[in-house]
């Protein structure tokens, strides 16, 4: 897309002049050697006491400085903890372990250098847009002309002249956001946070948005300094930031800190650009080939052993159908040489955390091979796509008790049985000795899924029965 976008009638679509943000990350950045960072963590870990009593462990020893006119993003998959780490940060939720400072202070409350602006917008409906944008001035005690003036001020930043006595159910789902950020921006925070708060917009608005948010920072009022911008979206975080911090999973933790030295605005089809894109998306794909390698089970008794493998690591059922596999590897089919992930994720449309869960899938059974953030079939994933629907089943049960530590101790578990059933909640206990109690549901939904596709097994939900399935060999 170009950095100028066509104007229309919708003010979601309005023009952006980009010429202000060109060279500023130079200049903006300049003023780190002369200031206290604005943030600083220190070796920052996080627990949750689950419902059953358990310890849940949600972010480890993690370190990330902010420094005074620079944009941070960090990036990750769904569940590396990137939204509980900016909260932290924010001074909303204290860490279990590891320290915060704000401005070289430690934080021991609400940070009082940020402002937020949130996913789901979190406006009040029964107030207008300007009391909107006043709220947190007036927290703050700003007398009312005070803070009509700042809000008017902030309001108009944004885009929103005229808009001022609108409520937000009156507004499209771009405006709100606009009124999120002016809600932010009137408070002159040193530091900007922002989770996600472009992911429920359409694409077009999303882009928009982007490009008023990096005007602001770069023209040079003051109204916004620093950013730290959490997203799964690996494009727009390279076409945001001056570093990337990226996120590894269960716990969260910092696999890398990659600086993006492109110069501004940033074209999203240059091939630096692309290389860029292309490197980080090799980082979170290598995260999760080292995380399935990286835990094993333990050594039980009884049944419980059955659901031990000594030779092989334990993992996370990525949450992908065979049918999402399956039309995955017809589109990668038709690249003989593979083809970029970023590439497959533009042209499918994806958000990254939608096409991971299915790369990862096709990868655990030995179907994809993803390397350096270039995916490719192996000789049994061009085997499976290749195959009727019959034969496709049995290919893909093939490989399911191959490289399935789950799906392989079901299997053995109904074989051993001597009326070749076994109730679901006993495997669902089961695994909750790995998992709380949600993901445990969860991977048992996705074994289940994929044992009925490879007619291993079957379930009945009525009864809470797993049964071997009559095709099974």
């Amino acid at each position: 897309m170009k950095n100028t976008l066509t104007a229309n009638n919708n003010i979601d679509n309005s023009v952006i002049d980009n010429t202000a943000v060109e060279n500023t990350a130079m200049e903006n950045t300049a003023v780190k050697g002369t200031a206290l960072p604005v943030i600083t963590a220190n070796h920052v870990s996080k627990s949750f006491l689950t419902d059953n009593g358990e310890d849940l462990k949600v972010l480890t020893h993690i370190s990330m400085t902010l420094h005074e006119g620079e944009i941070v993003a960090i990036l990750g998959r769904s569940g590396a903890g990137k939204s509980t780490f900016l909260r932290i940060l924010a001074g909303l939720v204290p860490p279990s372990d590891g320290r915060v400072k704000y401005r070289g202070k430690p934080l021991t409350g609400p940070n009082p250098g940020v402002a937020m602006v949130f996913q789901t917008f979190a406006l009040m409906p029964w107030l207008t847009v300007e009391s909107n944008v006043e709220l947190g001035l007036q927290a703050q005690g700003v007398g009312r002309k005070e803070r009509k003036a700042a809000a008017l001020k902030a309001i108009d930043s944004i885009g929103l002249d005229g808009f001022e006595s609108a409520y937000p159910k009156e507004l499209s789902g771009g405006m709100r956001q606009r009124v999120g950020i002016a809600r932010a921006l009137v408070l002159k925070p040193d530091a900007l946070f922002m989770d996600e708060p472009f992911s429920a917009l359409d694409v077009l608005t999303a882009e928009n948005l982007r490009q008023e948010v990096l005007k602001l920072w770069a023209d040079g009022s003051g109204a916004l300094r620093s950013i730290l911008i959490v997203t799964h979206n690996i494009e727009e975080a390279v076409q945001m930031a001056d570093r990337v911090v990226v996120l590894g999973s269960h716990p969260g933790h910092v696999i890398a800190d990659v600086p993006i030295t492109l110069p501004r605005p940033r074209d999203k089809h240059t091939a630096a650009f692309e290389s860029t894109v292309d490197s980080l998306y090799a980082i979170l794909t290598g995260q999760a080939d080292a995380a399935r390698g990286g835990h094993r089970e333990e050594a039980l008794s009884g049944l419980q052993q059955m659901f031990a493998d000594s030779s092989q690591g334990s993992h996370s059922l990525p949450d992908a159908t065979p049918g999402g596999m399956a039309g995955l590897l017809e589109i990668v089919a038709d690249h003989e040489d593979g083809v970029d992930l970023a590439d497959l994720a533009s042209a499918l449309t994806f958000e990254v955390d939608d096409l991971f869960p299915l790369l990862d899938a096709g990868t655990l059974l030995g179907m994809l091979d993803v390397e350096e953030g270039h995916v490719s079939l192996t000789p049994a994933g061009r085997e499976w796509n290749d195959a009727d629907i019959l034969d496709s089943k049995m290919i893909f049960a093939r490989m399911a008790i191959s490289h399935v530590p789950l799906i392989r101790a079901i299997d053995r578990t109904l074989r051993q049985s001597k009326n070749g059933k076994v109730r679901g909640d006993l495997i669902v206990d089961l695994l909750r000795g790995k998992h709380n109690d949600e993901a445990a549901q969860q991977q048992f939904r996705i074994a289940v899924e994929w044992g009925r596709y490879g007619e291993l097994f079957d379930y009945d939900s009525d009864d809470d029965t797993l049964t071997l399935d009559d095709n099974a060999q």
